[in-house]
């Protein structure tokens, strides 16, 4: 038998063996999900829980929106807990405190950009830090490309984006955003970020 009949002969073995059926998968249960009862909850501390929870070293951002209204002015906050949250869709989160006065502005902007500290941006930041003041005063910024929310000079890292969802988390709102743009700053720089860990500012070592 020469091989073209050999390839034959494995041809019609091949189309005589049965396979057999894939079996379907079953799903996995889904978890039940429920609120911690109060009387569920442990004593905690609040000087314990912030000492212990200032261990873990974070970045410091600036979310900043523009005015809702020709009335109003452009809005921003410094903020430490942002995070990524997902890619498909490209989602990030930050979280704001309850009686936060900005919050208000940028919720009705309904757009935010989040702009990512050098380590040479303390001083920035403490200005975006308090309330009351004019924290745009002397502040170099141009718009971000599609919310026009305040991009400021320097920053290491920008993303613009548009306020997807809002929850409650106990004395916070966590602000989930759709990211529409995003960007790093035009040099790198030697510095890298500014960082914030058990309570005072830092920046990356070798």
């Amino acid at each position: 038998m020469g091989q073209a009949g050999m390839a034959e002969a494995a041809v019609r073995y091949l189309r005589q063996v049965r396979t057999a059926a894939p079996q379907p998968v079953e799903p996995l249960p889904r978890p039940e999900l429920r609120c911690v009862g109060a009387d569920e909850r442990a004593p905690l501390d609040p000087r314990e829980f912030r000492r212990v929870l200032g261990t873990f070293a974070t970045g410091v951002t600036v979310i900043t929106a523009p005015p809702a209204t020709p009335a109003d002015s452009p809005a921003g906050f410094a903020c430490q807990s942002f995070t990524s949250l997902s890619l498909d869709p490209p989602l990030v989160a930050f979280m704001v405190g309850r009686t936060s006065t900005t919050w208000p502005r940028i919720a009705r902007a309904g757009v935010f950009c989040v702009n990512v500290l050098a380590a040479r941006q303390t001083e920035l930041c403490r200005a975006f830090a308090v309330s009351g003041a004019d924290k745009f005063a002397g502040v170099e910024y141009d718009a971000a490309p599609v919310s026009g929310s305040p991009r400021l000079a320097g920053a290491v890292a920008w993303i613009d984006c548009a306020v997807h969802a809002v929850h409650t988390g106990g004395d916070h709102l966590i602000v989930v955003g759709r990211v529409n743009a995003l960007g790093t700053g035009d040099d790198d720089d030697p510095e890298g970020p500014l960082l914030f860990h058990r309570g005072r500012f830092t920046r990356l070592t070798d």
